[in-house]
Protein backbone atom coordinates (compact mmCIF):
# COMPACT_ATOMS: atom_id res chain seq x y z
CA UNK A 1 0.00 0.00 0.00
CA UNK A 2 2.89 2.15 1.34
CA UNK A 3 4.57 1.73 -2.19
CA UNK A 4 2.01 1.77 -4.31
CA UNK A 5 0.97 5.27 -2.37
CA UNK A 6 4.52 5.92 -3.55
CA UNK A 7 4.05 5.63 -6.89
CA UNK A 8 0.70 7.72 -7.47
CA UNK A 9 2.63 10.66 -5.87
CA UNK A 10 5.45 10.26 -8.02
CA UNK A 11 3.23 10.40 -11.26
CA UNK A 12 1.33 13.10 -9.42
CA UNK A 13 4.76 14.94 -9.52
CA UNK A 14 5.92 13.81 -12.98
CA UNK A 15 2.09 15.18 -14.69
CA UNK A 16 2.79 18.33 -13.36
CA UNK A 17 6.51 18.25 -14.32
CA UNK A 18 4.29 17.69 -18.20
CA UNK A 19 2.01 20.00 -18.02
CA UNK A 20 4.51 22.96 -16.52
CA UNK A 21 6.97 22.24 -19.44
CA UNK A 22 3.97 22.76 -21.78
CA UNK A 23 2.74 25.84 -20.72
CA UNK A 24 -0.16 24.53 -18.38
CA UNK A 25 -0.63 25.49 -15.09
CA UNK A 26 -3.39 24.79 -12.95
CA UNK A 27 -6.06 28.13 -11.80
CA UNK A 28 -5.22 30.41 -8.57
CA UNK A 29 -7.37 28.65 -6.22
CA UNK A 30 -9.92 28.22 -5.35
CA UNK A 31 -11.50 27.85 -8.71
CA UNK A 32 -15.07 29.83 -8.34
CA UNK A 33 -16.13 28.02 -11.94
CA UNK A 34 -17.95 25.85 -13.75
CA UNK A 35 -16.94 21.79 -12.78
CA UNK A 36 -14.04 20.32 -11.17
CA UNK A 37 -10.59 22.88 -10.97
CA UNK A 38 -9.26 22.88 -14.95
CA UNK A 39 -6.00 23.81 -15.93
CA UNK A 40 -4.80 27.04 -17.91
CA UNK A 41 -3.43 27.35 -20.92
CA UNK A 42 -1.10 29.45 -22.52
CA UNK A 43 -3.40 32.06 -23.76
CA UNK A 44 -5.30 32.57 -20.08
CA UNK A 45 -7.95 30.18 -21.25
CA UNK A 46 -9.04 26.79 -19.28
CA UNK A 47 -9.20 23.73 -20.14
CA UNK A 48 -9.84 20.37 -18.80
CA UNK A 49 -6.65 18.72 -16.94
CA UNK A 50 -5.24 15.70 -18.26
CA UNK A 51 -6.04 12.51 -16.04
CA UNK A 52 -3.88 11.53 -13.90
CA UNK A 53 -1.53 9.24 -14.96
CA UNK A 54 -1.47 5.52 -15.04
CA UNK A 55 0.83 2.48 -14.65
CA UNK A 56 0.52 0.42 -18.03
CA UNK A 57 1.73 -3.34 -19.31
CA UNK A 58 1.37 -3.58 -23.09
CA UNK A 59 1.65 -7.22 -24.03
CA UNK A 60 2.76 -8.15 -27.46
CA UNK A 61 3.21 -11.39 -29.01
CA UNK A 62 5.71 -9.84 -31.16
CA UNK A 63 8.15 -7.02 -30.84
CA UNK A 64 10.19 -5.13 -33.45
CA UNK A 65 13.55 -3.78 -32.01
CA UNK A 66 14.62 -1.29 -34.44
CA UNK A 67 18.37 -0.65 -33.52
CA UNK A 68 19.16 -4.35 -33.82
CA UNK A 69 16.15 -5.01 -36.31
CA UNK A 70 15.06 -8.68 -34.65
CA UNK A 71 11.71 -9.50 -34.21
CA UNK A 72 11.53 -10.34 -30.82
CA UNK A 73 8.56 -12.57 -29.33
CA UNK A 74 6.40 -12.47 -26.09
CA UNK A 75 7.29 -8.90 -24.51
CA UNK A 76 6.48 -6.94 -22.18
CA UNK A 77 6.20 -2.85 -21.65
CA UNK A 78 5.71 -0.73 -18.57
CA UNK A 79 4.57 3.03 -19.12
CA UNK A 80 5.16 5.17 -16.25
CA UNK A 81 3.44 8.41 -17.45
CA UNK A 82 4.76 9.33 -20.81
CA UNK A 83 7.58 6.85 -20.83
CA UNK A 84 8.91 3.67 -20.68
CA UNK A 85 10.07 2.35 -17.47
CA UNK A 86 10.65 -1.12 -18.07
CA UNK A 87 10.81 -3.55 -21.73
CA UNK A 88 12.36 -7.09 -21.88
CA UNK A 89 10.61 -10.97 -22.07
CA UNK A 90 7.72 -11.44 -20.03
CA UNK A 91 9.28 -14.08 -18.52
CA UNK A 92 11.48 -11.28 -16.85
CA UNK A 93 9.42 -7.98 -16.56
CA UNK A 94 7.37 -7.86 -13.15
CA UNK A 95 4.52 -6.01 -13.49
CA UNK A 96 3.88 -3.74 -10.88
CA UNK A 97 0.27 -4.49 -8.91
CA UNK A 98 -2.51 -2.27 -9.80
CA UNK A 99 -1.68 -1.95 -13.62
CA UNK A 100 -3.65 -1.04 -16.44
CA UNK A 101 -3.03 -4.19 -18.82
CA UNK A 102 -2.94 -4.07 -22.68
CA UNK A 103 -2.71 -7.63 -24.17
CA UNK A 104 -2.50 -6.93 -28.09
CA UNK A 105 -2.52 -11.07 -28.36
CA UNK A 106 -0.09 -11.99 -31.41
CA UNK A 107 0.25 -8.58 -33.00
CA UNK A 108 3.67 -6.99 -33.52
CA UNK A 109 4.46 -3.87 -31.21
CA UNK A 110 6.75 -1.34 -32.94
CA UNK A 111 8.33 2.13 -32.02
CA UNK A 112 5.78 4.96 -33.06
CA UNK A 113 6.49 5.37 -37.28
CA UNK A 114 7.89 8.47 -37.79
CA UNK A 115 7.60 10.44 -41.40
CA UNK A 116 10.63 12.86 -42.03
CA UNK A 117 8.84 15.11 -45.33
CA UNK A 118 5.23 15.87 -44.47
CA UNK A 119 3.03 18.96 -45.64
CA UNK A 120 0.45 19.67 -42.90
CA UNK A 121 -0.79 22.63 -45.10
CA UNK A 122 -2.24 21.69 -48.96
CA UNK A 123 -1.36 24.14 -50.97
CA UNK A 124 -2.65 27.43 -50.66
CA UNK A 125 -4.63 28.46 -53.49
CA UNK A 126 -5.67 32.18 -53.83
CA UNK A 127 -8.82 32.18 -52.24
CA UNK A 128 -7.72 30.31 -49.61
CA UNK A 129 -7.32 31.35 -45.98
CA UNK A 130 -5.54 31.13 -42.84
CA UNK A 131 -8.79 29.47 -40.98
CA UNK A 132 -9.41 27.06 -43.70
CA UNK A 133 -6.09 26.17 -43.74
CA UNK A 134 -5.71 25.83 -40.12
CA UNK A 135 -8.30 23.26 -39.74
CA UNK A 136 -6.64 21.45 -42.78
CA UNK A 137 -3.93 21.20 -41.24
CA UNK A 138 -5.01 20.13 -37.99
CA UNK A 139 -7.19 17.30 -39.85
CA UNK A 140 -4.05 16.32 -41.66
CA UNK A 141 -1.88 15.74 -38.20
CA UNK A 142 -4.63 13.88 -36.82
CA UNK A 143 -5.13 11.95 -39.71
CA UNK A 144 -1.39 10.77 -39.76
CA UNK A 145 -1.37 10.01 -35.73
CA UNK A 146 -4.07 7.93 -36.45
CA UNK A 147 -2.23 6.18 -39.09
CA UNK A 148 0.32 5.52 -36.64
CA UNK A 149 3.00 8.42 -37.32
CA UNK A 150 3.51 9.66 -33.76
CA UNK A 151 6.19 12.09 -34.78
CA UNK A 152 6.41 13.96 -38.17
CA UNK A 153 8.49 16.72 -39.92
CA UNK A 154 6.77 19.33 -41.90
CA UNK A 155 8.73 20.44 -44.64
CA UNK A 156 7.27 23.95 -45.27
CA UNK A 157 4.29 25.50 -45.14
CA UNK A 158 2.94 25.73 -48.05
CA UNK A 159 1.97 29.42 -48.43
CA UNK A 160 0.94 29.55 -44.78
CA UNK A 161 3.48 31.47 -43.56
CA UNK A 162 4.80 30.72 -39.50
CA UNK A 163 1.24 28.58 -39.36
CA UNK A 164 3.39 25.18 -38.74
CA UNK A 165 4.66 26.73 -35.28
CA UNK A 166 1.45 27.53 -34.58
CA UNK A 167 0.43 23.85 -35.10
CA UNK A 168 3.57 22.59 -33.57
CA UNK A 169 2.95 24.31 -30.34
CA UNK A 170 -0.68 23.26 -30.02
CA UNK A 171 0.37 19.94 -30.01
CA UNK A 172 3.20 20.41 -27.52
CA UNK A 173 0.20 22.18 -25.17
CA UNK A 174 -1.96 19.13 -25.70
CA UNK A 175 -4.91 21.32 -27.74
CA UNK A 176 -5.18 18.36 -29.28
CA UNK A 177 -3.79 15.24 -30.71
CA UNK A 178 -1.01 15.44 -33.37
CA UNK A 179 2.78 13.99 -34.17
CA UNK A 180 5.60 15.20 -31.92
CA UNK A 181 6.50 17.68 -34.46
CA UNK A 182 9.34 19.72 -36.30
CA UNK A 183 8.97 22.35 -38.44
CA UNK A 184 10.91 24.56 -41.43
CA UNK A 185 7.85 27.24 -41.71
CA UNK A 186 8.43 29.08 -44.73
CA UNK A 187 11.64 27.87 -47.07
CA UNK A 188 13.81 30.10 -48.45
CA UNK A 189 14.32 30.10 -52.27
CA UNK A 190 16.32 32.28 -54.82
CA UNK A 191 15.66 35.29 -56.93
CA UNK A 192 17.10 35.04 -60.31
CA UNK A 193 15.50 38.62 -61.17
CA UNK A 194 15.72 41.93 -59.76
CA UNK A 195 12.74 42.89 -57.66
CA UNK A 196 9.88 43.87 -58.66
CA UNK A 197 7.78 46.51 -56.97
CA UNK A 198 4.76 46.25 -58.83
CA UNK A 199 4.45 42.53 -57.88
CA UNK A 200 5.98 42.07 -54.18
CA UNK A 201 7.01 38.48 -52.82
CA UNK A 202 4.73 36.73 -51.21
CA UNK A 203 5.25 37.36 -47.28
CA UNK A 204 3.48 33.97 -46.54
CA UNK A 205 5.81 32.09 -49.24
CA UNK A 206 9.28 30.67 -49.52
CA UNK A 207 11.51 34.28 -47.77
CA UNK A 208 12.91 34.79 -51.60
CA UNK A 209 16.88 36.07 -51.21
CA UNK A 210 19.12 37.14 -54.31
CA UNK A 211 22.46 37.35 -51.96
CA UNK A 212 24.49 35.77 -49.30
CA UNK A 213 23.78 38.56 -47.09
CA UNK A 214 20.09 38.25 -48.00
CA UNK A 215 20.32 34.11 -46.96
CA UNK A 216 21.77 34.59 -43.84
CA UNK A 217 19.33 37.88 -42.63
CA UNK A 218 16.57 34.80 -43.92
CA UNK A 219 17.73 31.98 -41.88
CA UNK A 220 18.26 34.06 -38.67
CA UNK A 221 14.34 35.24 -39.07
CA UNK A 222 12.91 32.20 -39.80
CA UNK A 223 14.80 30.68 -36.82
CA UNK A 224 14.47 33.78 -34.57
CA UNK A 225 10.34 32.73 -35.47
CA UNK A 226 10.68 29.33 -34.25
CA UNK A 227 12.00 27.24 -36.97
CA UNK A 228 13.24 24.01 -36.12
CA UNK A 229 15.00 23.29 -39.75
CA UNK A 230 15.50 25.63 -42.71
CA UNK A 231 14.23 24.28 -46.04
CA UNK A 232 16.55 24.77 -49.14
CA UNK A 233 16.27 24.29 -52.67
CA UNK A 234 19.24 24.60 -54.85
CA UNK A 235 17.66 23.08 -57.99
CA UNK A 236 14.68 23.88 -59.52
CA UNK A 237 13.24 21.72 -62.40
CA UNK A 238 14.77 18.99 -64.39
CA UNK A 239 14.24 18.47 -68.50
CA UNK A 240 15.50 15.53 -71.22
CA UNK A 241 18.07 17.34 -73.94
CA UNK A 242 18.00 15.20 -77.09
CA UNK A 243 19.92 12.75 -76.04
CA UNK A 244 17.95 11.62 -73.10
CA UNK A 245 19.64 13.00 -70.45
CA UNK A 246 18.26 14.96 -67.41
CA UNK A 247 18.95 18.35 -67.10
CA UNK A 248 18.41 20.08 -63.72
CA UNK A 249 18.40 23.49 -62.82
CA UNK A 250 20.83 25.17 -60.78
CA UNK A 251 19.54 28.48 -58.29
CA UNK A 252 21.97 29.56 -55.75
CA UNK A 253 25.60 29.75 -56.61
CA UNK A 254 26.81 27.45 -54.14
CA UNK A 255 29.05 30.58 -52.14
CA UNK A 256 25.30 31.96 -51.41
CA UNK A 257 24.18 28.34 -50.41
CA UNK A 258 27.21 27.37 -48.35
CA UNK A 259 26.69 30.77 -46.28
CA UNK A 260 23.11 29.36 -45.99
CA UNK A 261 24.04 26.23 -44.36
CA UNK A 262 26.57 27.79 -42.20
CA UNK A 263 24.24 30.20 -40.36
CA UNK A 264 21.80 27.87 -39.75
CA UNK A 265 24.65 25.09 -38.81
CA UNK A 266 25.75 28.38 -36.36
CA UNK A 267 22.47 28.57 -34.63
CA UNK A 268 22.06 25.32 -34.11
CA UNK A 269 19.81 23.90 -36.32
CA UNK A 270 19.47 21.76 -39.27
CA UNK A 271 19.06 22.41 -43.17
CA UNK A 272 17.11 20.03 -45.73
CA UNK A 273 17.43 20.26 -49.06
CA UNK A 274 15.16 19.84 -52.03
CA UNK A 275 17.30 18.70 -55.07
CA UNK A 276 16.46 17.14 -58.03
CA UNK A 277 19.81 16.06 -59.56
CA UNK A 278 22.84 17.59 -61.33
CA UNK A 279 25.14 20.58 -60.06
CA UNK A 280 23.05 21.80 -57.45
CA UNK A 281 22.31 18.35 -56.39
CA UNK A 282 26.28 18.37 -56.01
CA UNK A 283 26.66 21.34 -54.09
CA UNK A 284 23.70 20.94 -51.28
CA UNK A 285 26.21 17.53 -50.71
CA UNK A 286 29.65 19.64 -50.82
CA UNK A 287 28.15 22.42 -48.42
CA UNK A 288 26.85 19.78 -45.86
CA UNK A 289 23.10 19.92 -46.12
CA UNK A 290 22.00 17.69 -43.23
CA UNK A 291 19.66 15.90 -45.34
CA UNK A 292 19.19 15.49 -49.25
CA UNK A 293 15.59 15.52 -50.35
CA UNK A 294 14.00 13.70 -53.53
CA UNK A 295 17.58 13.21 -55.58
CA UNK A 296 16.03 11.80 -58.79
CA UNK A 297 19.95 11.80 -60.52
CA UNK A 298 21.76 11.13 -57.02
CA UNK A 299 25.09 8.57 -58.48
CA UNK A 300 27.67 7.04 -56.50
CA UNK A 301 29.98 9.39 -56.45
CA UNK A 302 27.58 11.92 -54.38
CA UNK A 303 26.02 8.90 -52.68
CA UNK A 304 29.90 8.26 -51.24
CA UNK A 305 30.27 11.88 -50.69
CA UNK A 306 26.77 11.62 -48.31
CA UNK A 307 28.22 8.79 -46.80
CA UNK A 308 31.70 10.90 -46.21
CA UNK A 309 29.97 13.80 -44.67
CA UNK A 310 27.20 11.64 -42.38
CA UNK A 311 24.43 13.12 -44.33
CA UNK A 312 20.91 11.53 -44.83
CA UNK A 313 19.14 10.48 -47.57
CA UNK A 314 15.34 11.44 -47.53
CA UNK A 315 13.87 10.15 -51.22
CA UNK A 316 10.22 10.47 -50.72
CA UNK A 317 10.23 7.69 -53.45
CA UNK A 318 5.69 7.17 -53.30
CA UNK A 319 5.13 10.93 -54.37
CA UNK A 320 7.73 10.66 -57.28
CA UNK A 321 7.31 7.48 -58.59
CA UNK A 322 2.97 8.31 -59.52
CA UNK A 323 1.44 8.56 -62.44
CA UNK A 324 1.32 11.99 -63.08
CA UNK A 325 5.53 11.92 -63.29
CA UNK A 326 5.14 9.69 -66.50
CA UNK A 327 2.25 12.20 -67.93
CA UNK A 328 4.04 15.03 -67.11
CA UNK A 329 7.07 13.24 -69.31
CA UNK A 330 4.84 12.18 -71.67
CA UNK A 331 4.15 15.75 -72.62
CA UNK A 332 7.68 17.28 -72.69
CA UNK A 333 9.72 14.36 -74.30
CA UNK A 334 6.41 12.94 -76.85
CA UNK A 335 6.77 9.56 -74.84
CA UNK A 336 10.63 9.05 -75.30
CA UNK A 337 12.16 9.54 -72.01
CA UNK A 338 11.29 9.10 -68.23
CA UNK A 339 12.15 10.09 -65.09
CA UNK A 340 10.99 7.63 -62.97
CA UNK A 341 13.37 4.41 -63.38
CA UNK A 342 16.09 7.32 -63.29
CA UNK A 343 14.96 8.07 -59.56
CA UNK A 344 14.04 3.85 -58.88
CA UNK A 345 17.49 3.38 -59.95
CA UNK A 346 19.08 6.13 -57.79
CA UNK A 347 17.28 4.96 -54.25
CA UNK A 348 18.43 1.23 -55.08
CA UNK A 349 22.27 2.71 -55.36
CA UNK A 350 22.01 4.49 -52.60
CA UNK A 351 20.29 1.15 -50.75
CA UNK A 352 23.53 -0.79 -52.11
CA UNK A 353 26.11 2.00 -50.77
CA UNK A 354 27.52 0.62 -47.78
CA UNK A 355 26.16 3.45 -44.62
CA UNK A 356 24.15 5.42 -46.40
CA UNK A 357 21.21 7.02 -44.07
CA UNK A 358 17.96 6.13 -45.83
CA UNK A 359 15.38 7.95 -44.38
CA UNK A 360 11.44 7.14 -44.73
CA UNK A 361 9.72 10.87 -45.39
CA UNK A 362 6.29 10.99 -47.55
CA UNK A 363 6.06 14.06 -49.47
CA UNK A 364 2.36 14.02 -48.25
CA UNK A 365 0.93 17.59 -49.63
CA UNK A 366 -2.86 16.80 -50.04
CA UNK A 367 -2.50 16.77 -53.84
CA UNK A 368 -1.61 13.78 -55.23
CA UNK A 369 -1.03 11.97 -51.78
CA UNK A 370 -3.35 11.82 -48.62
CA UNK A 371 -2.20 12.11 -45.01
CA UNK A 372 -2.56 8.74 -43.17
CA UNK A 373 -1.78 6.69 -45.90
CA UNK A 374 2.02 7.22 -45.62
CA UNK A 375 3.01 3.69 -44.67
CA UNK A 376 2.92 3.31 -48.56
CA UNK A 377 6.93 4.53 -48.60
CA UNK A 378 7.72 1.38 -46.47
CA UNK A 379 6.15 -0.89 -49.66
CA UNK A 380 7.62 1.23 -52.33
CA UNK A 381 11.15 1.24 -50.57
CA UNK A 382 11.08 -2.23 -50.19
CA UNK A 383 9.39 -3.12 -53.97
CA UNK A 384 10.93 -0.67 -55.97
CA UNK A 385 14.17 0.88 -53.57
CA UNK A 386 16.28 -2.15 -53.09
CA UNK A 387 15.84 -2.26 -49.23
CA UNK A 388 14.70 -4.82 -47.18
CA UNK A 389 11.79 -4.61 -44.70
CA UNK A 390 14.63 -4.01 -41.89
CA UNK A 391 16.18 -1.36 -43.34
CA UNK A 392 12.66 0.21 -44.12
CA UNK A 393 11.41 -0.01 -40.56
CA UNK A 394 14.86 1.22 -39.50
CA UNK A 395 14.31 4.00 -41.68
CA UNK A 396 10.95 5.19 -40.66
CA UNK A 397 11.84 4.54 -36.81
CA UNK A 398 15.55 5.01 -35.68
CA UNK A 399 17.17 6.40 -38.61
CA UNK A 400 14.43 9.29 -38.64
CA UNK A 401 14.82 9.96 -35.07
CA UNK A 402 18.76 10.36 -35.39
CA UNK A 403 18.02 12.70 -38.40
CA UNK A 404 15.94 15.06 -35.99
CA UNK A 405 18.15 14.53 -33.10
CA UNK A 406 15.74 12.84 -30.89
CA UNK A 407 17.33 9.31 -31.16
CA UNK A 408 17.71 9.68 -27.39
CA UNK A 409 13.81 10.32 -27.06
CA UNK A 410 12.01 8.55 -29.99
CA UNK A 411 12.55 5.78 -32.58
CA UNK A 412 12.69 2.19 -30.51
CA UNK A 413 11.32 0.90 -27.73
CA UNK A 414 14.05 1.53 -25.07
CA UNK A 415 13.64 1.86 -21.13
CA UNK A 416 13.67 6.23 -20.28
CA UNK A 417 11.95 7.07 -24.29
CA UNK A 418 8.70 7.99 -24.92
CA UNK A 419 6.22 5.21 -24.39
CA UNK A 420 5.24 5.99 -28.56
CA UNK A 421 3.81 2.69 -30.00
CA UNK A 422 2.02 1.20 -32.75
CA UNK A 423 0.90 -2.12 -33.71
CA UNK A 424 0.12 -4.65 -36.59
CA UNK A 425 -1.77 -7.64 -36.39
CA UNK A 426 0.75 -9.36 -38.79
CA UNK A 427 4.41 -9.80 -39.19
CA UNK A 428 5.68 -6.54 -41.11
CA UNK A 429 8.99 -8.63 -42.02
CA UNK A 430 7.40 -10.83 -44.21
CA UNK A 431 4.63 -8.51 -45.15
CA UNK A 432 5.92 -4.60 -45.04
CA UNK A 433 2.18 -3.90 -46.42
CA UNK A 434 0.73 -4.54 -42.53
CA UNK A 435 2.09 -1.26 -42.22
CA UNK A 436 -1.02 0.36 -43.79
CA UNK A 437 -3.15 -1.24 -41.69
CA UNK A 438 -1.87 -0.39 -37.94
CA UNK A 439 -4.57 -1.50 -35.45
CA UNK A 440 -2.93 0.16 -32.02
CA UNK A 441 -1.51 3.99 -31.68
CA UNK A 442 -0.18 5.14 -28.55
CA UNK A 443 1.83 8.89 -28.06
CA UNK A 444 3.41 9.22 -24.68
CA UNK A 445 1.23 6.31 -23.17
CA UNK A 446 -2.03 8.11 -23.98
CA UNK A 447 -3.67 5.08 -26.26
CA UNK A 448 -4.97 7.15 -29.56
CA UNK A 449 -6.39 4.01 -31.11
CA UNK A 450 -7.00 0.48 -30.41
CA UNK A 451 -8.78 -1.64 -33.13
CA UNK A 452 -7.67 -5.11 -31.15
CA UNK A 453 -9.47 -4.59 -28.88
Amino acid sequence: MYRTSLLIAAFGTLLSASLLAQGVQPPPAPWRGAGPTPCVGSDGGVFQCPPAARVIAVRAGRMFNSKTGQMLTKQVVVLAGERISEVGPESQVKIPAGSQIIDLGQATLLPGLIDAHTHMFNNRGPKGTTEASMLIAVQNAQADLRAGFTTARDMSSHGNGYGDIAIRDAINQGRFDGPRYQVSTLGIVWGAAPPNPSAPDNPLASTVIRSAEEGRAAVREQIAHGADWIKLFPTGAYSFNATGQAQYVVTYPLPVLQALIDETHRLGKKTACHVLGGEGQKNAIVAGCDTIEHAYGLDQEQANMMVAKGLFYDPTLQRYIEPYMDDNDAKSTGGKYRMIPIFEHAVAMAAATKGMKIMVGSGADGSTYAHGTQALDFEMLVKHGGLTPVRALQGGTIINAEALGWQDQIGSIDKGKYADLVAVSGDPLTDITELERVKFVMKAGKVIKNDLK
